[in-house]
């Protein structure tokens, strides 16, 4: 079983972007986001109505860092310290060797590569330095560029689990991708 310690939370940088630790100082930028219906248009949460609901919602993700239950990033490019999206490891699974990949980007900055750049980073830092023997990621079939990521980045989809979620007033479907650490393909 691996031993994880999240804290500190690392900071990865690459060609355009920071990935670095969320603070009570990002909550405006993630509130944007969480707040924006085509942000969250693919995921089963609940929108932001205020800021300190973001607020809470970063409180609650290092508070799961520090217990190692999670791993997350807020995105910046290196020409701004504000936060354009969000990257991390969820369902963190030690057992198994095994997280599920996460992540959010604002509008005005999709289209450009830069979660393929964050994706790149993460898995990197999830193979080489956490050992992770694979990522999973869990998403609404629906979302076209949501798998386009994952796919570019190595991943195949696993399956299919139709109607398996209720959000909103119906049943929701779920595609789920996998990738192997690189080292054990």
């Amino acid at each position: 079983m691996l031993t994880f310690n999240f804290t500190p939370c690392p900071t990865l940088s690459t060609e355009r972007l920071t990935l670095r630790p969320l603070t009570s100082a990002d909550a405006p930028a993630l509130f944007a986001m969480r707040a924006d219906p085509e942000v969250m248009q693919y995921i089963p949460r609940p929108l932001a109505t205020t800021v300190a609901d973001a607020a809470a919602l970063i409180e609650a993700m290092n508070e799961g860092m520090s217990r190692n239950e999670l791993l997350n990033w807020g995105i910046a490019r290196h020409t701004s310290d504000e936060i354009i999206g969000t990257i991390g490891f969820y369902r963190v699974q030690p057992e198994n060797h095994r997280a599920e990949i996460g992540y959010l980007l604002h509008p005005s900055q999709q289209g450009q590569g830069l979660m393929q750049e964050a994706v790149a980073a993460a898995l990197e830092y999830g193979f080489e330095v956490l050992q992770l023997h694979s990522v999973e990621g869990v998403i609404d079939p629906r979302n076209e560029a949501s798998a386009r990521v994952l796919l570019r980045a190595g991943f195949v989809q696993e399956g299919l689990f139709r109607q398996n979620g209720f959000w909103n007033g119906q049943f929701q479907d779920t595609a789920y991708y996998s990738l192997r650490c690189p080292a054990s393909r």
